[in-house]
């Protein structure tokens, strides 16, 4: 059995009753373009191959690759790429991409932002994450877990949390719960950002300091009169705000 490398935050899935699960959910066919990011022995990546006959996989870690190669000997075609998924270019694969991962929790935010990168490419993902990770990216405006990451993330695709993971699932055991995530990108997308980098910039802001007004926190941006005409009350707090009320507030002081 390998090692998992703590640095490369791997926990591998062994439990194959949680494996047919998000199989099931995933619901792979034949003639689907499938990437896996961070397939490390292959528990995942050899339920999914037979189903669509070849996939490409994502690792970082070059002495997983032989036993990948091992357990997937036969079941179809697989295309590994020893590479980080941090800056992988998904743009040459030919779309619509189905990405599926049981995700590093260490890089799980900033692996997220990057796949937003290649939202237009991309039908669906698929991953297995920690599960309050999951509860944030899913969450409600005006609740405990809705932040900058919601809102980023809901911008680009609808997310749906599915079901949760017990962390005996995984060896070396988690000391944390893990859910299954699935994110749809919008196509097209239902608010747009005129000035998508100001819009981050906007958001990143509003949530900065939770506890204040979007007044106090938006006072080097905002003046009175873009509160008004985007029928925002600044005395509410950045949670308060729906997605589209951060795409309203930022196309009116951008203009």
């Amino acid at each position: 059995m390998h090692k998992a490398k703590k640095h490369l935050g791997q926990n591998f899935l062994h439990d194959q009753r949680i494996i047919q699960q998000i199989v099931h959910v995933i619901a792979p066919q034949k003639g689907d373009v499938v990437i896996e990011i961070g397939p490390g022995l292959g528990a995942l990546t050899q339920a999914v191959l037979p189903y669509v006959g070849q996939m490409d996989v994502i690792e970082l870690d070059k002495d997983v690759i032989p036993r990948l190669q091992q357990v997937c000997s036969g079941l179809g075609e697989l295309r590994i790429h020893n590479a980080d998924a941090l800056t992988y270019d998904f743009n040459p694969h030919t779309p619509p991409l189905r990405i599926i991962g049981n995700l590093p929790y260490n890089i799980s935010s900033p692996l997220l932002f990057h796949l937003m990168h290649f939202t237009h490419l991309i039908n669906d993902m698929h991953f297995m994450l920690q599960k309050e990770m999951v509860d944030r990216m899913a969450a409600l405006p005006d609740s405990a877990d809705y932040g900058r990451l919601t809102v980023m993330l809901q911008y680009h695709c609808q997310i749906e949390s599915l079901f949760n993971v017990p962390p005996q699932a995984f060896r070396p055991v988690p000391r944390v719960d893990s859910a299954v995530v699935r994110l749809i990108p919008h196509h097209p997308l239902p608010f747009i950002a005129n000035d998508y980098l100001f819009f981050a910039e906007l958001v990143k802001q509003a949530f900065s300091q939770r506890r204040k007004t979007l007044r106090n926190c938006l006072k080097q941006v905002c003046q009175p009169e873009h509160f008004v005409a985007a029928g925002i009350d600044p005395q509410w707090r950045a949670e308060v705000l729906s997605v589209a009320d951060f795409v309203r507030l930022a196309n009116v002081i951008a203009v």
